[in-house]
């Protein structure tokens, strides 16, 4: 298993300095990746139930991230894609990817938010729809074809660039059985959140009895009140459950440095980073 990390981009208070301190301290200790959350217009405050998602837009601070570090991948989770212009993605995404030598996973998902959809004028009842269009026209492009022919997007003799030097991993978030299904027919990784390492096993083999192909299978927690003896435990019971890789969100900004050095600097967790 490895450990990668969620940099808290909650907080308005939130700098580039810490996000940047937090990716080289995470690249250097052998975290296998970041990432930052995504929405566009969350509906309420920091601090309240529904005032989250990333202060920073995710790919732009992505590619920031990418000039100060080297070998850690760098993620969304997610990126509520039927938000967005796909085509816009594509190339942002491809960018980023050769900026950062080929280190960029994207996550995707459909997003929860009735009031965001409506402020960006995109219909809510049709997320599912135009994320699983989404995802096709990205491999589309990125792959280089020269049509692509969907329900809401298409193009006929465009050509694409810059064209990624490798295919690009995309990965799924989400707990429902479409989402699990999105999975299987589309996606290269999942990854679920707010799992026990038993109910995760339990939604991995849903989704392996959907298909043959190789899924990296993942999780995402939260680190609240536990303390770092807890996460050691939990980390280790992830492992045991057959878990690819675990997201640890490090709380807000006043807890993440310290918490990324508890989480480095445990004997227990060794194993599970990457030596350089």
């Amino acid at each position: 298993m490895h450990l990668e990390i969620v940099l808290p981009d909650e907080s308005p208070d939130q700098t580039p300095d810490l996000l940047v301190d937090l990716a080289r301290t995470a690249d250097q200790a052998g975290f296998a990746g970041l990432y930052l959350p995504d929405h566009v217009l969350p509906p309420g405050e920091y601090g309240t139930a529904s005032g989250f998602g990333g202060v920073y837009e995710a790919l732009i601070t992505l590619g920031h991230l990418a000039a100060v570090t080297r070998r850690i991948r760098l993620g969304t989770s997610v990126l509520v894609l039927p938000l967005r212009n796909p085509f816009v993605v594509a190339k942002q995404v491809a960018t980023i990817d050769r900026l950062s030598g080929g280190r960029v996973v994207l996550g995707v998902g459909a997003g929860w938010s009735e009031q965001e959809y409506a402020a960006v004028g995109v219909p809510f009842g049709e997320r599912g729809a135009r994320l699983d269009e989404g995802i096709d026209l990205l491999r589309a492009l990125w792959r280089g074809e020269t049509t692509f022919t969907g329900q809401r997007f298409g193009f006929e003799y465009g050509v694409f660039e810059p064209k990624p030097g490798r295919a690009i991993p995309i990965m799924v978030g989400g707990l429902s059985r479409r989402a699990f299904r999105r999975v299987a027919e589309r996606a290269d990784e999942w990854q679920g959140l707010g799992h026990t390492p038993e109910t995760f096993a339990r939604d991995a083999e849903l989704i392996k009895e959907l298909t043959d192909q190789p899924l990296r299978l993942s999780t995402r927690i939260q680190w609240e009140q536990q303390s770092v003896a807890e996460i050691v435990e939990t980390a280790h019971g992830f492992a045991e459950a057959g878990t690819d890789a675990l997201a640890i969100w490090l709380g807000d900004q006043d807890q993440a440095r310290a918490r990324l050095d508890d989480l480095a600097g445990q004997p227990e967790l060794r194993p599970f980073l990457t030596a350089d």
